[in-house]
């Protein structure tokens, strides 16, 4: 026969434990009790929309990137952050997409690598296509990125590049406010002109097949101008 467990406390200090648990709850108490259900219960629909809009616009983004990439294309998600789009294209392209980011915070099932922050870690020569989804601003040296790119992408291999582009005043200041949010994260932030952009993806050997802009109203949360780039690597160029 097992020993019942010796308790420590006063018997007083028991008969009050029981009155507390078993007394009539007074008016506040059950207000309070109703308040916390009623919060908890809209942290949970918060939780769950924001989930299902999250993964809305990346399941979006995947349909807009699978136009511009072969069906049967190899991958690689530069800072797939989440992972949606890279689980959706995947299931759009017929084929694993790879994603890389400097920590983990795949929600979603993908082939995830750590990202060192230097080095892709991939092959040489051993995708189709490569994303960026609004990743360079962040990259603390864009000509190592844009190497990198180059590297891993085969002859006539596409980069797909979305990018903030601050054209006015107030798209200038979410930008500033974007970069006080991140700079403690992933370092400053670096925001280009369209023709700074053009100017670094040419001298890296990614010539500009097609661009677009964007509108600001594609993300309320940060509503700033924005452009779409594919781009080709040009087996000419020596970088």
């Amino acid at each position: 026969m097992s020993a019942r467990p010796v308790s420590i406390l006063q018997p007083s200090t028991h008969r009050a434990g029981e009155y507390v648990a078993t007394r009539p709850k007074n008016p506040f108490d059950r207000l309070v009790d109703l308040a916390d259900r009623f919060l908890h219960g809209i942290r949970r629909r918060w939780v769950r929309e924001r989930r299902r809009r999250k993964v809305g616009r990346a399941y979006d983004m995947a349909l807009e990137i699978a136009r511009s990439i072969p069906r049967g294309s190899e991958v690689l998600d530069v800072g797939c952050g989440s992972g949606f789009i890279a689980h959706h294209l995947s299931a759009l392209l017929g084929e694993s997409v790879i994603g890389i980011d400097l920590a983990s915070k795949a929600e979603a099932p993908i082939d995830y690598r750590c990202y060192d922050g230097r080095v892709f870690p991939v092959a040489d020569n051993s995708c189709n296509a490569v994303l960026l989804c609004y990743v360079l601003h962040h990259a603390q040296d864009v000509a190592v990125v844009l190497s990198e790119i180059r590297r891993v992408l085969r002859p006539g291999g596409l980069a797909v590049v979305y990018e903030d582009i601050p054209r006015t005043t107030w798209d200038k200041g979410v930008c500033w406010i974007h970069n006080r949010q991140w700079r403690g994260r992933t370092g400053a932030c670096r925001f280009r002109s369209e023709a700074e952009w053009r100017t670094l993806f040419e001298s890296y050997g990614l010539e500009i097949v097609s661009e677009r802009r964007l509108s600001r109203c594609r993300n309320l949360i940060h509503p700033v101008r924005r452009q779409f780039y594919k781009l080709m690597k040009n087996a000419h160029s020596s970088k």
